[in-house]
């Protein structure tokens, strides 16, 4: 009996997080990037003190996160009307995972800063010496690879909705292309603002949601910097 008990209560606490990530989209956002992170540590030289702080920084994110859903769920439960105290424990909650979330900014700047500052010098020098075909052959690869993402998701069509956005992986796919090849502050800033606001419009537009162009502006920009990468190796 203890052990079925045992048993039980972990089937719960994993069921908690899964209704977390299924209705929360905060929630999807922190795993999303977090996945991120952890895949970084196998293309950066991070030492295990620097893993267990990345590792403890990353469960006080999720933690943060689900204390506050279940906090506004309990509020939501027993109140069915406008409370200010309603609000202020909500507004409370809210308030923690912000901390937690700025947190893990300072702590990935600190970590990951020297080696992304020295990885983007090694890739610019690469890129530059690239030929100009080679931003034709990555546009090609960025929509080959959207499709098959889409097809896999079985959401959407090719050129409207679905996971990931193929607008803001492009968008962002010539941005970064841009950004790697010119050393024109104004354009890289242009073509990125441009990008956004591609991004920005399939939202208004409620072709897509904020996840999926989250998710497409970032599979734009990393599939982007490792094709420059692999055709310069």
């Amino acid at each position: 009996m203890k052990i079925n008990k045992t048993l039980d209560s972990f089937n719960n606490a994993i069921n908690g997080i899964i209704n977390t990530v299924r209705t929360e989209k905060n929630m999807k956002i922190h795993l999303i990037i977090s996945l991120g992170v952890l895949v970084s540590c196998f293309l950066f030289d991070i030492t295990r003190y620097e893993f267990l702080v990345l590792a403890v920084t990353i469960s006080m994110v999720i933690a943060a996160e689900l204390v506050n859903t279940a906090i506004e769920a309990a509020i939501d439960m027993t109140t069915n009307y406008y409370h200010p105290l309603a609000k202020i424990a909500k507004n409370a909650a809210a308030g923690a995972v912000l901390i937690t979330a700025i947190n893990a900014l300072i702590v990935g700047y600190v970590i990951f800063w020297d080696k992304l500052a020295n990885l983007s010098y090694v890739l610019i020098t690469k890129v530059k010496n690239s030929e100009p075909y080679t931003i034709l052959i990555v546009l090609a690869i960025v929509c080959i690879a959207t499709i098959i993402a889409k097809a896999i998701f079985g959401e959407g069509t090719p050129l409207k909705g679905g996971m990931p956005s193929g607008h803001s992986a492009l968008g962002f796919s010539i941005a970064t292309a841009i950004s790697l090849i010119t050393e024109e502050p104004i354009c890289i800033l242009l073509s990125f603002l441009l990008a956004f606001i591609t991004a920005q419009s399939r939202v208004d537009s409620e072709v897509h949601s904020i996840i999926e162009v989250v998710v497409g502006a970032s599979f734009g920009i990393l599939l982007t910097l490792l094709i420059f990468t692999v055709f310069r190796l």
